[in-house]
């Protein structure tokens, strides 16, 4: 049987051969370009083989190597990632689906895109494979592959359903597991990962990964011996990664262990996550150091710990506060026991954290609230603290301590709990202080009110009293400023105080302002012979000792006592000089009178009384019938001061002179000056009825009434009803009757709008509103006397006028009132008033160089205050920032410091600290922050911009925990200063920004 197959096969093949004969021949080099075409693929020569297979498919009439080409032209196409070349598998598939290439087609695209790393690619084609026609070998490298693809796209559930049906294939269990078992350990299911791990042990392709996810297993399971153990086994042979990995699992299981000083070096080493070092890596490494003593390292780890907020970063704020303090950092520590204490992941922590911030608060101050109210937010949140007793006496203490005394006096007003009175009327009493070095005078008087109220320290009230008067005294309440006076002087908590040391001048003056001459003087003779009392004050005594002799008429012991003034060489020597000059008259000795005026105007040719002198010289020589010396002298006083309200007069005095020596002519010229140049004016009205003797005299009474008609001003025949007018409601305005004399004076008005004492009404009225505080009302009053010509109200009204648009910010309308009131004003007070006013002025109109010029003239005045002056300085460095002269800026507040109380002591310490901070001095620059804060926490812009400096300082020192903490401090707390802020936050996300490159906690999208 066997042989007749054999001779069967061979006919038939014969036959075969013989009947397509002529078919073969034609295909033979279409057959032969098809298998070199396979060769060339076979040798991965797959653009060579495509274009081979194409000219063989367009020439070939056989079906079925028609159909092999195009499977051979798409997988080339793939091979060599060709656009389209999926739709040339597809479009092969579509048209050839009976041929026994399609199942092998996708089933090696996608082992082709397997092992070129294309897994999703290889998923797509492994989803249409058919599993039945595969091989055994087939279906395993078919269901590692698919696994493998699933594991890589991080589909866990699809990879374990694959990998397991070969897990216990020959060729490809062992990876299987490796991979089953990784899912295993990523999932944390660290039983399952060691079982498949142990099966794959000594699998050197797995070696190194598998010590790697064992020892980081025992880690992350508590075993951290073994961790160490397999870490170290693995440490030599890992590669970058892993070393970096395992010297972090090494580390963090000694750091587990408290072998803190094995830990160290191998947290040192770990690298981080992409290279950046998370909250707790920063944690871990902080306190070893800690542990070892090492409080600088510990600060300069904990310090990169940023934006924290769970257990690890509570815990490592607590320990970054407790290392600046073992290194002295009181700062640092009060800012970190701050952010400790408001977190809740650890109560204990919380709570001594809390305890530590506050007695730090006490201790150095603090920039975020006042210390009392720190203090007493404690006692509020742990009533129950062993240390209650211990806050509860700082407390105490704070409120005089903080020196905030306006922020003291708000909690002791709204604590109901806390009943130190003792601490309550000193509080007050400080806050008095404040008001009264202000200016706030009546505010004042209350507060020492509030301290009187509680007359626990006899110290305190006697000083509440003492202060009560002076603040009486300076609203002119001159009697109940003499009963404290006097009061204080009998109390036994005066004893000692300085406020004794000037009480007897206080008390003169008292009487003085009460036109008391004869108890005034007795209070100033015994303050002036008193040689060890200051200078200046002795000078003033004696002036106002004989200020009362002369009012008495005692005008001996008047002179006595200017001669005492003067021995002195004070800044009073010409006003004594002119009232010693005036007193020799009243003892009839005019010839010295005159020598003594006359040496006056040449001692003093700028004082504020050359025209008085002038004036007076003037009249004595007439008085002596020496008219020629008298014109003289008026006519010095008319050419030299011409504003002064004594020219009116000395033009009268001179047309006078003129009248009564037959010269009509003259006196007439003089008398209708004083009619021109000073209408509505008693002189005015005064000229004209002169004039009118003048003129009948010389028979022109015709020229006398065409003169008279063209004049606005009173009727000289309502002289009489306009003088006693005026006189009933100048009663008023003297006795003080302030509702009646406005009545009064307005009605007088009314009836004589142009007057003769319409000027002095008008000022009247004018001080009677602005006493009342009805400023607005004055305004018109004012500008109705500045409006007229000079006249003795004008100086005053000129200062409350540009005081009233002052407080008013129109420094449009202030201005030209200002400069008029600094070349017209007799007294130096007024012109350093306008001076002074003048520059912040021209600082609040940015006219920088007018400001500062007007500084350097308050500078240059002998006779302005210290706080004048700086003002002063404070106007010349606000000026200089403002225009870049930085150098200028921080010298003049350099001399504010010297200096300066309150607000402008604050302002002064802080750009101490702003320059430091520019020269590169940041701890210089912090340390002045920090007595910014304990000294003048009242003054909260100044704080505010002190922390944000002291962010910067401290980033620059390299503390970045410190540098955010305070600025999202600044930004929560400080809400009223916006353009504060506003910095704050631009600082916060620049240090952010830059601490994200090395800190994968920190969050920049602020």
């Amino acid at each position: 049987m066997k042989h007749s197959k054999t001779c069967l096969f061979v006919v038939l093949l014969f036959l075969s051969l013989f009947g397509y004969s002529q078919q073969s021949a034609i295909q033979t080099n279409e057959l032969a370009d098809y298998h070199r075409a396979l060769d060339l693929y076979n040798n991965q020569q797959y653009l060579a083989a495509q274009a081979l297979f194409d000219e063989v498919q367009d020439e070939v009439d056989d079906e079925r190597i028609e159909a092999n080409c195009a499977y051979y032209i798409a997988n080339a196409a793939i091979r060599l990632n060709q656009p389209g070349a999926d739709k040339l598998m597809e479009d092969f598939v579509q048209r050839y689906p009976t041929s026994t290439k399609t199942n092998a087609a996708f089933l090696d695209v996608a082992d082709y895109y397997f092992e070129t790393g294309k897994y999703s690619l290889a998923r797509k084609w492994y989803d249409t494979v058919d599993q039945r026609n595969l091989s055994k070998a087939e279906k395993e490298r078919f269901y590692f592959n698919n696994g493998y693809a699933y594991f890589r796209a991080n589909q866990p559930e699809e990879a374990r359903e694959y990998l397991n049906k070969v897990k216990d294939s020959k060729e490809y269990g062992a990876q299987a597991k490796y991979y089953l078992g990784f899912m295993a350990y990523e999932g944390d299911d660290y039983e399952q990962a060691n079982a498949l791990f142990e099966e794959v042990e000594g699998n050197e392709r797995y070696e190194e990964d598998l010590s790697y996810f064992q020892a980081d297993m025992n880690f992350k399971q508590g075993n951290f011996k073994e961790a160490i153990r397999l870490g170290l086994e693995q440490l030599p042979r890992a590669d970058r990664r892993d070393k970096s990995e395992l010297n972090k699992i090494i580390g963090e299981s000694y750091f587990n262990l408290g072998q803190y000083e094995e830990a160290i070096p191998y947290l040192k080493e770990y690298q981080g996550e992409r290279g950046k070092w998370n909250n707790t890596d920063y944690y871990q490494l902080g306190y070893v150091y800690f542990q070892q003593g090492n409080f600088e390292a510990a600060i300069s780890e904990f310090n990169k710990i940023i934006g924290g907020s769970n257990a690890v970063a509570q815990n490592a704020y607590y320990h970054l506060a407790q290392s600046y303090l073992k290194t002295d950092k009181k700062q640092q520590a009060l800012n970190a026991f701050k952010n400790a204490s408001e977190m809740d992941f650890n109560a204990e922590i919380k709570a001594d954290a809390a305890l530590n911030y506050a007695k730090l608060s006490y201790e150095i101050g603090n920039s975020y609230a006042s210390t009392p109210q720190v203090l007493m937010d404690y006692l509020e949140a742990y009533p129950n603290s062993p240390a209650k007793d211990e806050i509860n006496e700082l407390l105490v203490n704070s409120f005089i301590t903080s020196k905030n005394y306006e922020e003291a006096m708000r909690l002791l007003k709204g604590n109901r709990n806390f009943q130190n009175n003792v601490v309550y009327q000193q509080v007050a009493f400080y806050r008095g202080i404040e008001l009264f070095n202000e200016g706030n005078y009546r505010e004042a008087s209350e507060y020492f009110d509030m301290a009187l109220s509680e007359r626990r320290d006899p110290r305190f009230t006697a000083l509440a009293t003492f202060w009560k008067a002076e603040s009486d005294f300076n609203l002119r309440n001159y009697p109940e400023a003499l009963v404290g006076y006097r009061e204080f002087a009998g109390m036994s908590g005066a004893q000692g105080a300085s406020e004794k040391e000037n009480l007897d001048y206080n008390i003169g003056y008292a009487y003085f302002k009460q036109q008391d001459y004869g108890r005034a003087g007795e209070f100033f003779n015994r303050y002036a012979k008193d040689a060890s009392k200051e200078k200046s004050r002795r000078t003033d005594a004696y002036v106002r000792l004989g200020d009362s002799h002369f009012v008495n008429s005692s005008y001996w012991p008047a002179m006595e006592a200017y001669n005492s003034a003067i021995a002195l060489n004070g800044s009073q020597n010409d006003y004594a000089a002119f009232q010693k000059a005036i007193s020799y008259g009243f003892v009839q000795r005019n010839d010295t009178k005159i020598q003594e005026l006359t040496d006056f105007l040449r001692k003093f040719p700028r004082s504020p009384y050359r025209d008085d002198a002038a004036y007076e010289l003037g009249n004595t020589y007439v008085a002596m019938k020496n008219t020629s010396q008298g014109m003289e002298a008026y006519n010095r006083l008319i050419r030299d001061v011409p504003g002064s309200p004594f020219v009116p007069q000395a033009l009268l005095k001179q047309g006078l002179i003129y009248y009564n020596n037959d010269q009509g002519n003259q006196a007439l010229d003089k008398l209708k000056k004083v009619v021109a140049d000073y209408p509505n004016s008693a002189e005015a009205v005064q000229a004209v009825s002169t004039a009118r003797l003048i003129y009948v005299d010389m028979g022109r009474t015709d020229e006398y009434a065409a003169w008279v008609k063209n004049l606005d001003f009173v009727e000289v025949t309502d002289a009489d009803l306009d003088n006693t007018t005026f006189e009933s409601a100048e009663k008023q305005y003297q006795a003080n009757n302030t509702a009646a004399a406005i009545t009064a004076l307005q009605k007088y008005l009314n009836s004589f709008p142009n007057g003769i004492h319409s000027v002095q009404a008008n000022f009247y009225l004018g001080q009677l509103y602005f006493r009342e505080g009805n400023k607005q009302k004055s305004i018109p009053h004012y500008k109705y006397v500045i409006g007229r010509s000079a006249s003795e109200y004008l100086e005053q009204s000129l200062a409350r006028l540009s005081e009233v648009y002052l407080e008013d910010r129109n420094y449009f309308e202030a201005i030209p009132l200002l400069k008029r009131l600094e070349q017209e004003a007799s007294y130096p007070q007024n012109t350093i008033f306008a001076q002074s006013n003048l520059m912040k002025s021209y600082l609040e109109g940015e006219k920088y160089s007018e400001a500062v010029t007007y500084a350097e003239k308050v500078l240059a005045n002998p006779d302005a205050e210290q706080a004048a002056k700086d003002d002063a300085q404070v106007i010349i460095a606000r000026a200089a920032m403002r225009t870049g002269n930085e150098d200028r800026a921080k010298r003049a507040y350099a001399e504010v410091q010297k200096t300066a109380k309150g607000e402008l002591a604050a302002e002064a310490l802080y750009y101490d600290a702003y320059f430091k901070h520019k020269a590169g001095n940041h701890q210089a620059s912090n340390d002045v922050v920090q007595r910014l804060a304990k000294d003048y926490s009242g003054y909260k812009l100044y704080g505010a911009k002190g922390l944000v400096l002291m962010a910067k300082n401290f980033y620059a020192l390299g503390d970045a925990y410190q540098a955010t903490y305070i600025l999202e401090n600044v930004i929560k707390n400080f809400t009223q200063f916006p353009d504060v802020v506003q910095e704050a936050k631009q600082e916060l996300a620049r240090i952010k920004a830059q601490e994200a490159k090395t800190n994968a906690s920190v969050e920049t999208n602020n």
